[in-house]
């Protein structure tokens, strides 16, 4: 692992991180807070690429065990991941290298209906598929239930993936040299 690469981990954690000081917006029934904090796991995969920005997640989560207040609201420690949010927060290192691995393969063909598709898929199909059944078995409600109570991250989630395309897009204008290889 290169240096480079390093840094790439390390400064996507920190995103990551840094987007946990927008103020989360608690869901009622299922438990489960907005936050900014899931666009660090698109920005990691369609900037830093597969396997740095899966590292970058990964990373953030360890963080968030050991105790560091990175998660929205100052939270951290082994209590993130058995509380309703856990499943989401342990989905992001799985979505940021699925991203990655989509925009590598794509990237010389790469438009904005494929980066929308990329982030739907990696942002918001994987990360509920792991999210939504971990908040039914947490929050001691039904599968059902937790998916209905899940709707209401849809319009953010929406706005983070268009707010991600329109900033990845810029950083990738903006470093030509900016290398997706994992």
């Amino acid at each position: 692992m290169s240096t480079k690469d390093i840094v790439y981990i390390a400064l996507f954690a920190a995103l990551t991180a840094a987007l946990g000081l927008f103020p989360p917006l608690a869901l009622p029934v299922i438990g489960v807070p907005i936050t900014a904090q899931s666009m660090g796991a698109m920005f990691a995969g369609a900037i830093a690429g597969a396997k740095r920005g899966g590292l970058a997640l990964l990373l953030f989560c360890v963080l968030v065990a050991v105790g560091l207040p990175v998660m929205a609201g100052g939270m951290g420690g082994l209590g993130v991941f058995f509380s309703p949010s856990g499943g989401f927060v342990l989905a992001w290192p799985i979505a940021a290298f699925i991203i990655g691995y989509l925009y590598e393969w794509s990237l010389a063909k790469l438009n904005t209906f494929k980066e929308a598709v990329f982030l739907v898929f990696g942002g918001i199909v994987i990360v509920y598929v792991m999210g939504i059944p971990w908040v039914a078995a947490f929050a001691n409600i039904s599968f059902w239930q937790a998916a209905i109570g899940s709707i209401g991250f849809i319009p953010g989630d929406i706005i983070k993936i268009v707010l991600v395309i329109l900033i990845a897009k810029t950083v990738r204008r903006a470093y030509p040299t900016l290398e997706l290889h994992s």
